[in-house]
C-alpha cells in the first residue's frame, strides 16, 4: 500500500498562494491516479481535484476550478496542488489521496480514492 506524506501547508493571507506537495513511497506511484481533498471543521469532506496516472487528464470541483492546479512528477513520486487566489473559506486540512485500484484512470468517482496521507493545515486569513 502506498504511503503518502503531505507538506507545504501554512498561514497565508487572502489572495495569496501556496503549493502543497505529497510524496509517495514505493515504486507503484505511476500506476495510481491521485487526488486532493480537504476537511474543514463543521463541513463535509470535499474532494477537490484528481489527476490520471500520466497526468494527461485532470478533474476539479467547482469551488476550486480556475484557482487550483493539480500536477504530478512520476520521477519524483510526488503530486502537487498549486493553490492561487486563496480565500478564507479554503481554510482546512488538506489531504492527498491515492486511487484504491492500480492501473486505472477513472477519476470520476471520489469515493475510489481510499488511501490518504496525514494531512497538512492550510489557514487563510482575511
Amino acid at each position: 500500500q502506498v504511503q503518502l506524506v503531505e507538506s507545504g501547508g501554512g498561514l497565508v493571507q487572502a489572495g495569496g498562494s501556496l503549493r502543497l506537495s505529497c510524496a509517495a513511497s514505493g515504486r507503484t506511484f505511476s500506476s495510481l491516479a491521485m487526488g486532493w481533498l480537504r476537511l474543514a471543521p463543521g463541513k463535509e469532506r470535499e474532494f477537490l481535484a484528481a489527476i490520471t496516472r500520466s497526468g494527461g487528464h485532470t478533474y476539479y470541483t467547482g469551488s476550486v476550478k480556475g484557482r487550483f492546479t493539480i500536477s504530478r512528477d512520476n520521477a519524483k513520486n510526488t503530486v502537487y496542488l498549486q493553490m492561487n487566489s486563496l480565500k478564507p473559506e479554503d481554510t482546512a486540512v488538506y489531504y492527498c489521496a491515492a486511487h484504491s485500484h492500480y492501473n486505472t484512470d477513472d477519476i470520476s468517482r471520489p469515493t475510489e480514492f481510499g488511501s490518504w496521507g496525514q494531512g497538512t493545515q492550510v489557514t487563510v486569513s482575511s
